[in-house]
């Protein structure tokens, strides 16, 4: 191990114990345990290297060498002014802005919800609604091998609380703004969002990651956990779109129950390097899982998606669609693992990865696996590397469109069968117009 990443190890480590002494008295007795849990198993994993399978195409020392500073509330002050430009526009409903990890009521705006529905920041459910989130917080995501949850477990202090009770529909998205600013030393903040729906329960959330600042250099620690009951549907979004010098790592737990349908759409714009953790169980009966996302990457950006589907009851369906757009000298990694459990009879389970690279000096890893312990499934996976399909571009051509415009035109399309899967019309919207003046597509 390097000697910086083994100082920043031992830092954190030593930061935890004066983190720990703020918490005492602010009544989240039942929670230092577990932080005490995580901080202890994070000592003993480290930062993982290339020498772990699941992180053998990306290295991490950008991250593990940087040494954060933790980010704290009310350091940087924002009008709703400087936050505008920010936002995806159409988006009509609850909408909470967390600055540096940090809820900000005078950003945000909640407005009405049907009886029962409860938005609000994690830092206050903690303390409003700790039976409920006692019931499910840190229950699902997995400790045991994995650093940056066991960090984001240990210092975690706000982010989105969402609870939806048995039966109830959400129209309006709920929509949740994680805003990191200028800084003088690099800053780490660890948003901890949980979500949980009743019986035939309804919503969408939308998570969107942006910097206010071109140059900042922030690190973004997600674990996101979302609890699915029986019967119910969430279309939740993950938007990354940071400056080109921060840092992200999300990790998304989904638990769902018998009959319950949840869809996962995330787009990766921007960042340095992003590394994308989805990890659904299909613990119920009949449950359905759509995992739909799109990276494009440029520059130097590394782009590292890492998925695994659990199967672990019968009769349950799982889609996974994945494609990249790479450029320059920009890296992504595609691992995506299907386990079929023992009991997990009649699954249903496809998986398709496909990558298209724009220069010599781009690079993709794409790693599909199945691993299945059940003897009645259908299960299938894919993966494409390749570059524009010359016939298409010829075509295209021919009806006289000049070259720039007919590849721009093919990339948009690529990129576009994604970003059609989203039934959310803003966030659609919103990012088709960043497909398109990513490719620098003119629209007459």
């Amino acid at each position: 191990m390097e000697y910086a990443t083994m100082q920043n190890e031992e830092s954190y480590v030593r930061r935890f114990t004066s983190f720990e002494d703020t918490l005492k008295d602010n009544g989240e007795a039942w929670l230092m345990p577990i932080r005490e849990t995580a901080i202890s198993r994070f000592k003993e994993l480290g930062f993982p290297s290339r020498r772990d399978e699941q992180w053998r195409f990306t290295n991490i020392s950008p991250i593990s060498k940087t040494p954060f500073k933790l980010s704290e509330p009310g350091e940087s002050a924002l009008a709703a002014s400087d936050i505008d430009g920010a936002l995806v526009p159409g988006l009509e409903g609850a909408r909470l802005v967390f600055v540096e990890g940090y809820f900000s009521d005078a950003l945000s705006s909640i407005g009405s919800l049907p009886d029962g529905v409860m938005v609000k920041s994690l830092k206050d459910a903690l303390s409003s609604e700790r039976e409920l989130v006692e019931k499910h917080l840190t229950r699902y995501v997995d400790l045991t091998d994995d650093a940056f949850s066991a960090l984001n477990t240990a210092f975690m202090q706000d982010g989105l609380f969402v609870f939806v009770p048995r039966g109830i529909i959400l129209e309006a998205p709920i929509y949740a703004l994680y805003v990191s600013t200028a800084a003088a030393a690099p800053t780490i903040s660890h948003p901890r969002n949980l979500i949980v729906l009743e019986e035939s329960a309804e919503a969408s959330v939308v998570e969107d990651y942006v910097s206010l600042d071109s140059g900042g250099v922030h690190f973004s620690n997600v674990v996101t956990e979302l609890v699915a009951g029986e019967n119910s549907t969430l279309n939740h979004y993950l938007l990354e779109r940071e400056n080109d010098s921060s840092f992200n790592v999300s990790t998304f737990r989904i638990e769902q129950q018998r009959d319950s349908a949840v869809a996962s759409h995330t787009a990766l714009i921007g960042g340095s390097l992003v590394r994308n953790n989805i990890h659904p169980v299909l613990a119920g009966e009949g449950a359905d899982c759509l995992i739909n996302g799109v990276f494009m990457g440029r520059g130097t950006q590394h782009m590292d998606n890492f998925m695994m589907v659990e199967h672990a009851s019968p009769h349950c369906n799982s889609r996974q669609f994945y494609y990249g757009v790479l450029d320059d000298k920009s890296r992504g990694v595609f691992s995506g693992r299907i386990v079929v459990h023992k009991d997990a009879q009649k699954t249903d389970a496809k998986q398709t990865n496909r990558n298209l690279l724009l220069s010599d000096a781009a690079q993709v890893d794409t790693k599909p696996q199945l691993e299945i312990y059940a003897d009645d499934v259908k299960c299938t996976h894919g993966a494409t590397i390749g570059q524009i399909n010359k016939d298409a571009l010829f075509y295209l051509r021919t009806r006289g469109i000049p070259e720039d415009g007919a590849r721009s035109i093919l990339l948009v399309a690529f990129a576009g069968e994604c970003i059609e899967r989203m039934p959310l019309e803003p966030v659609r919207e919103f990012l088709q117009r960043i497909v398109t003046d990513w490719f620098r597509v003119e629209i007459a």
